[in-house]
């Protein structure tokens, strides 16, 4: 059996942790959390141009948020895309003759003289048949239940979204929350509510899509479970990068603890 004088000097004040770790384990956690922070501004960049645009501007609001789950009562679907996320899909002239077409009542006679060919040239290349979960705009009728008050989000939607989001979520927090718990020196009173806080906004960020679906007031509270993602993610992301490579690696600390066994 081995004892600690037969343990060559190099390993001797090695542990299991973030600090001390090899290279090739450095490298592995290293590039999954580089991956998944370009993911995360990818999905920040995404939000931005299209919960970012509902209401027409560029940056995301609370009547972004509104517009997206409750939707804007006072106009149409049609209208509230053209001139939100789709605002730069049709110059301004096309897109006016297509909300003032919404507004006279979408009428099917008006529809084939004057907006069949603006809808064909600027909007069929998306919406078609072979869409999937896009209207299909080469039919009238799917530009006509468009031109309907918009509701936001539908529940079949939210749905989807929801349970995508859950265990898509869920997991990257889980690989996420696995490296930073090897973080050794980081308080308690830190790091166990940063492991637990990316769980706990993930459930209130997909409740407050449903409850601002229901009533537009829950609408800031999108937000600030948005915040307290990106908040636990990047504290528990920059801990780990610092940890690895710079205390670990430029410093070169050596560090004994056994970050499985103790914090």
């Amino acid at each position: 059996m081995s004892t600690d004088s037969n343990i060559p000097v190099k390993y001797a004040y090695k542990g299991a942790n973030l600090i001390s770790f090899g290279t090739s384990i450095k490298l592995l956690f290293t590039g999954y959390l580089v991956t998944i922070g370009a993911g995360y501004l990818m999905a920040l960049t995404q939000i931005l141009f299209t919960h970012g645009m509902a209401d027409g501007k560029f940056g995301l609001s609370l009547d972004d948020i509104v517009y997206s789950y409750y939707g804007d009562r006072s106009g149409s679907v049609l209208e509230s895309k053209l001139n939100g996320s789709m605002k730069m899909n049709a110059p301004d002239q096309e897109r006016f003759k297509i909300i003032q077409w919404v507004r006279d009542g979408a009428d099917e006679a008006k529809y084939n003289a004057d907006i069949k060919p603006i809808v064909e040239k600027n909007c069929v290349i998306c919406h078609n048949a072979n869409a999937g979960s896009l209207p299909d705009f080469s039919k009238f009728e799917a530009l006509k239940k468009a031109s309907e008050s918009s509701e936001g989000a539908t529940f079949a939607s939210l749905t989807r979204l929801s349970h995508i989001h859950l265990f898509g979520i869920s997991f990257i927090f889980m690989f996420v929350g696995v490296i930073f718990s090897f973080s050794t020196g980081v308080p308690c009173k830190y790091k166990y509510p940063a492991i637990v806080m990316p769980y706990l906004f993930l459930l209130v960020d997909i409740a407050s899509w449903w409850l601002t679906k229901l009533n537009p007031h829950f609408a800031w509270l999108v937000i600030v479970a948005g915040a307290g993602l990106g908040i636990s993610f990047a504290f528990m992301w920059t801990v780990s990068m610092y940890q690895m490579w710079i205390l670990g690696g430029v410093l070169k600390q050596s560090d004994r603890r056994n970050a499985v066994l103790r914090d």
